[in-house]
């Protein structure tokens, strides 16, 4: 603007740009690892999914949140409640080969 340099509006941009390439890295690896998690998919349709994904990533991305996304969170509680079981089971199993 009128020839003027602003390096802390560029740095300023660039720090923007940096935090949505990290939001879009972080989102990308949640949606893969609830797309490998997901028992109600065959092998064919998430290797479509995943092939998806990396030809149009933000676009893929963007279309499994809409299509799957209502049921991320149904298949994280499974998943929590499953690993808390095994640690339990796993407690439980330890403390009674101590007695």
């Amino acid at each position: 603007m009128f020839g003027l340099n602003y390096p802390l509006a560029d740095l300023v941009v660039s720090m923007a740009y940096l935090a949505l390439i990290v939001f879009w890295l972080m989102l990308a690896f949640h949606v893969m690892g609830d797309l490998f998690r997901s028992h109600d998919l065959s092998g064919g349709a998430k290797a479509l999914w995943v092939l998806f994904i990396l030809i149009l990533p933000l676009a893929g991305t963007l279309i499994y949140l809409i299509a799957r996304g209502s049921s991320m969170h149904e298949r994280d509680q499974r998943t929590g409640r499953d690993q808390q079981r095994a640690l339990d089971d796993y407690i439980r199993a330890i403390a009674h080969s101590k007695e």
